[in-house]
């Protein structure tokens, strides 16, 4: 089967393409990825002899049509996804997020794939106070990154509905684990701890977060290229509730570090107080995840610990040549 995986330079786009080498031997894969500051070609390192990269822009025509050409499944992992950037620069996540969805899904129903795969997240429902966002709770986003995904989402399913694009889509709680952007709140405060920095915690430090380790999520997406229901979205959850407070608390005790580099500061503009997702629809198909937090937060802070090679060149910024090292090395 020929897959092609956009933004798989990325997180979780990575990750995935990881699994898909170990567990698909027999898919061939096409990897379409910009290499923006987030995307990466170290993070493919180890499989990047199993499939082909190509770089190039979701919202470029020619550089899509290229990459599809030929594909069965279309997994689209690439976005724009830091609120805090969103906030700042909003025209980088509408084009990205919607334009080049929008070119994606242009392209896809001009081709006879078997499965689009549009990656959402949970952030487009908004904020809940009690209780958890089922697939028909109403999208109410909060900053211009929640508000980008939403738009791309709905336009996935507008093309299902209109051009019988095979679409699933899929909106997942918070990732952690390997190659996550040090930008991000959980290998910013490993990096920040083992630096000796301090670690900035939005407003009171309470907001609420469900986790999901990115194999898991990488899992789920797997399963649903093979079991999901076109036309159709999964929520896809942890199970891990947990206030960042205690996740900054976890990270400094394991690392030996003082709680004293936990520092509260003034909270980000819209910033949702807690996220939880009903993932009833997932399980009721076969699948849940089966993962430990505890322990898997623990795994996380082990990596970074033992591959300061690839965050620190990121951090310090020499990341830009480190890329381009990397990108020499593979074309």
């Amino acid at each position: 089967m020929r897959v092609l995986i956009t933004g798989g330079a990325g997180f979780i786009g990575s990750n995935f393409v990881r699994r898909a080498v170990r567990e698909h031997p027999d898919w061939q894969i096409t990897v379409l990825d910009k290499l923006t500051y987030a995307g990466n070609l170290a993070n493919l390192a180890d499989v990047r002899d199993r499939i082909t990269f190509q770089r190039g822009d979701i919202a470029n025509r020619d550089d899509v049509q290229k990459a599809m050409d030929g594909a069965q499944v279309v997994v689209n992992f690439a976005a724009e996804t830091h609120v805090d950037r969103s906030i700042l620069w909003a025209d980088d996540f509408v084009k990205t997020d919607v334009l080049g969805t929008f070119v994606l899904l242009e392209t896809a129903r001009q081709v006879k794939l078997e499965r689009f795969i549009q990656i959402s997240t949970d952030e487009v429902y908004g904020s809940i106070e009690s209780g958890s966002f089922t697939e028909e709770s109403p999208l109410n986003p909060r900053n211009p990154y929640s508000a980008s995904k939403a738009g791309a989402d709905r336009l996935a399913f507008a093309y299902f509905t209109t051009h019988n694009v095979p679409v699933i889509i899929t909106r997942c709680s918070n990732n952690f684990g390997p190659y996550q952007y040090p930008e991000k709140f959980i290998p910013l405060f490993i990096t920040n701890a083992l630096e000796g920095k301090s670690l900035p915690l939005y407003g009171d430090g309470r907001n609420v977060r469900d986790w999901i380790h990115v194999d898991d999520h990488c899992a789920a997406v797997d399963f649903l290229i093979a079991n999901g229901q076109l036309g159709e979205t999964y929520n896809i959850a942890g199970g891990n509730e947990v206030e960042n407070i205690e996740i900054a608390r976890a990270i400094v005790k394991q690392l030996g570090k003082p709680e004293s580099l936990i520092q509260l500061v003034k909270d980000r503009p819209g910033h949702d107080r807690r996220y939880s997702l009903d993932a009833g629809k997932l399980a009721r198909l076969g699948w849940t995840p089966r993962r430990d937090f505890a322990g898997l937060l623990r795994d996380t802070i082990a990596w970074y610990t033992s591959h300061e090679s690839w965050w620190r060149p990121i951090k310090s910024g020499e990341f830009r040549q480190y890329y381009a090292q990397q990108y020499a090395s593979r074309v």
